[in-house]
């Protein structure tokens, strides 16, 4: 557009300068209606062409920019020849209007640049603020939004005073929204009217007028407070006064008073005063006894702004005896001697508790009333361990203080409960600093509530375990206090019954979690053929920064190619396997948990090959143990030596066909292996116990008087009645019923029969021998083993020879096995 403008300046001056005439007059020229419109409005032009040679005989046309004007209107006067055109809206912020021939369109005789606009904005927000400060002043603010395209606009403040009758006026600089009138231009307590005017080409504007008291629309220093103390039962007094700049203020102000406890962080009971001034001091009450309060002020003038906020001052009302209950939690932390329990109380103050004094101590006892007899411990903690008698119920806690003691707080005593757990526990952070617990909820009719516990992993001060009590409704709470980001917490979740305390569940929890401090390094347990073991130690608790959730191993060869392995989490552990002997493996440990992850130092490794002259022992030492082996079970299948044999597949005589007389101790030493006198093998002959017969036993007092004696019959009764064959076996030698049982050999081929005696011997009857007891053969040659086959050689029972029974005689029982 530039360059248009100037090829236009340029053919005007060619044109004016070759064609002039005597009295200078030029041989064309272009008037517009105005060169600044308001956009949108119409714009009428005129080009006039003087009697000139060079542009006689040729027609012109309008352009605007490059679009061509209908609408042309010519007349002749005279010598001179005018062409007007209408441009009904011009909607263009700046355009050049250019007057050309008709046949060569490039030949511009004349032209005009039209600008369009708008009048400026009326000011909006029109304020001000007086400056009570050492430099006072009042400061006017305004807003005005100007289009990209509007025309240049100029603003001038303008003041009235009432009282005065003087009017201001004040030049604002361009592109300026603001003015500071200073102290000469105003007076405090005096009315003003203020407004903004605002001008450019296209017309002029002017705010809203502002009436104002320039003292009520100034912003005060922030007061101080002289003094506070207490005044009354649960009241303070407050004495305050303006800044040194504003100590010459001698009207009502409007005073706001706050105050908040020191443990608290919120401000509570805000009081604002209508009419305050510094002579008056300022008086709250119902406030807590004994509780040191922060207080704060602030003021302002009417309908002025609000000062900033004075420094804080402290105060502690007066104390009185602690009020309310207390929450509680104890449990049973062990089981001493002398039918004593170890018991560890915790405390905190309820909703409806007062201390009503700074320096507040516990004290529990087991009775209601306190006495130095009672009391079983005195602490200013929120904690105490004490032991109680087996079958106390109840402890009492009471809050004391200098004015006085607390009601008591009963706690009942809740023994461990065993197998009322509760199913599972998990905890999530739930943002602000807090956390969310979650349980499975329980059924049982005895439940009472639930009590979750928790502390720092890191501190071991029992001070800084907390506690909550949830409704035996509710399977989740949110708990709330001073967690420390990226420190762990142990947190319990305890079930209270009518009848005791369940066993808790407890699960580790981090408010905030990020990546660890430090990653373990390395190590190499196992190398093998193709394989490697990597292990690496625990991170400690402090540098964990959260809970661990995996373990990743990278490794690659020469390759570069990465392979990934997850280790395990609890054995810290991982087995790497298919590795080539020939390559050089670099690894990195990553370690992650919820809030990141963290990588660690680089190492290196390789497989060892194994070396062929150990893989070659290997192979032949087990070749040779096994042809050992082998040879070993054919020799012992092939062997002819009984003792050797014998430990392997039992000889077992025949019944049939042999006589207890004939098995001498050399030869059962051949069937009866060392182990076998613990579990006899069903297959032998019945398990017998014999004893030593008094020699010719003739006499019938000798005779009762070894059947009376304990040891003798005892022994027989515990070796018989003993025999893991029969029925009701006992170890027992008082009072055994001795019996006997013998198995016979079946018609068929290693088949038996067992035969049960239900015979009573040696209990009641007189001293007889034996039984003959015969083999299953009832041949005439049959033989007798334990006595006289008939009634005819009772008589010479007595004179059994034992030495034809060297086995018997060996098993003889004597009184010092």
């Amino acid at each position: 557009m530039a360059a248009v403008w100037m090829s236009v300046l340029v053919v005007l001056a060619a044109v004016s300068g070759a064609e002039i005439k005597d009295d200078r007059t030029p041989c064309s020229f272009v008037h517009a209606s105005s060169s600044m419109v308001t956009m949108g409005s119409p714009v009428t032009a005129t080009c006039v062409i003087n009697d000139c040679p060079a542009l006689a005989g040729h027609e012109v046309e309008w352009r605007l920019g490059d679009r061509v004007l209908p609408g042309v209107v010519g007349t002749t006067n005279g010598s001179s020849r005018a062409y007007r055109v209408l441009i009904p809206a011009f909607n263009h912020s700046r355009a050049i209007l250019t007057c050309r021939l008709r046949d060569a369109p490039s030949q511009v005789i004349g032209g005009v640049v039209i600008r369009a606009g708008y009048p400026p904005p009326v000011p909006q927000n029109l304020s001000c603020q007086a400056n009570l400060s050492t430099h006072e002043s009042l400061t006017c603010k305004w807003e005005a939004i100007l289009p990209d395209s509007h025309p240049p606009t100029n603003y001038t403040l303008h003041t009235h005073i009432r009282d005065l009758k003087s009017n201001h006026t004040y030049e604002v600089p361009p592109g300026v929204r603001s003015y500071t009138i200073p102290r000469f231009g105003f007076v405090f307590f005096s009315e003003m009217e203020i407004y903004v005017k605002a001008v450019n080409p296209l017309g002029e504007t002017s705010s809203v007028r502002l009436a104002l008291e320039p003292v009520s629309s100034a912003k005060f220093d922030p007061p101080k407070i002289v003094k506070l103390l207490a005044w009354g039962l649960g009241c303070l007094r407050l004495n305050w006064d303006f800044s040194q700049n504003q100590n010459w203020m001698k009207e009502f102000v409007i005073l706001e008073v706050r105050l908040k406890t020191e443990a608290s962080g919120l401000w509570n009971g805000q009081q604002i005063l209508d009419q305050a001034k510094p002579t008056r001091p300022v008086h709250r009450c119902s406030l807590l006894h004994g509780t040191q309060y922060v207080a704060q002020v602030r003021v302002r003038y009417q309908q002025s702004p609000w000062s900033e906020w004075s420094g804080s001052q402290s105060a502690v009302t007066k104390e009185t005896a602690p009020t309310g209950t207390l929450d509680t939690w104890m449990r049973v932390t062990g089981n001493l001697m002398r039918k004593q329990l170890k018991m560890l109380l915790f405390w905190k103050p309820s909703e409806r508790f007062r201390a009503n004094s700074r320096n507040v101590s516990y004290a529990v006892s087991a009775l209601k009333t306190l006495s130095k007899r009672t009391k079983l411990c005195v602490t200013a903690g929120n904690h105490c361990t004490f032991l109680v008698p087996m079958k106390a119920k109840k402890v009492y806690v009471v809050a004391l203080n200098a004015a006085g003691k607390s009601n008591p707080t009963p706690v009942r005593i809740s023994h461990p409960k065993a197998g009322e757990a509760i199913s599972d526990v998990s905890a999530t952070s739930a943002g602000n600093g807090s956390l969310m617990v979650r349980w499975g909820n329980m059924t049982s009719p005895t439940l009472i509530d639930y009590i979750v516990e928790w502390r720092p992993l890191l501190k071991n001060d029992l001070s800084l375990v907390r506690f909550e009590t949830a409704r035996r409704n509710l399977s989740n709470l949110v708990i709330t206090g001073s967690f420390e980001p990226y420190k762990p917490y142990r947190i319990s979740v305890y079930p209270r019954f009518k009848d005791g305390v369940g066993p808790p569940r407890t699960v580790n929890a981090y408010s905030l979690q990020k990546a660890p401090d430090e990653v373990p390094d390395i190590r190499i347990k196992k190398n093998w053929q193709y394989h490697v073991e990597l292990t690496w130690d625990e991170i400690p608790l402090a540098k964990r920064n959260g809970i661990i959730q995996s373990y990743k191993l990278f490794y690659w060869d020469e390759t570069k190619r990465v392979h990934v392995a997850t280790g395990d989490l609890e054995e810290r552990k991982v087995v790497l396997t298919g590795l080539n002997s020939l390559s050089v493996y670099d690894a990195v440990l990553m370690v992650s948990t919820c809030g990141g992850s963290r990588n660690g130092s680089m190492v290196h490794f390789d497989i060892k090959e194994r070396d062929p002259v150990t893989s070659m022992i290997i192979v032949v030492a087990t070749c040779t143990c096994l042809c050992f082996l082998i040879i070993f079970m054919f020799k012992t299948c092939s062997s002819k030596h009984n003792r050797l044999k014998v430990r392997f597949w039992p000889d077992v005589p025949d019944p049939a066909n042999s006589s207890i007389k004939s098995w001498t101790s050399e030869s059962t030493q051949d069937f009866r292996a060392s182990w076998d006198f613990e579990e006899p093998n069903p297959i032998y002959l019945s398990h017998l116990s014999f004893f030593e017969i008094p020699q010719k036993p003739n006499k019938k007092e000798d005779v009762k008087a070894w059947l009376n004696n304990a040891e003798d019959t005892s022994d027989l009764g515990e070796s018989i009645c003993g025999s893991p064959f029969i029925p009701g076996f006992s170890s027992s030698n008082s009072d055994s019923v001795p019996y006997s049982t013998v198995i016979f050999p079946a018609p068929h081929p290693h088949e038996y029969l067992r035969s049960e005696s239900t015979q009573p011997l040696l209990e009641s009857e007189e001293f007889q021998s034996p039984k003959c007891y015969q083999n299953v053969d009832a041949s005439e040659n049959a033989q007798c083993f334990f006595g006289p086959c008939g009634p005819e050689e009772e008589a010479n029972a007595a004179t059994i020879q034992w030495e034809d029974f060297p086995f018997l005689r060996a098993l003889a029982m004597n009184d010092t096995q």
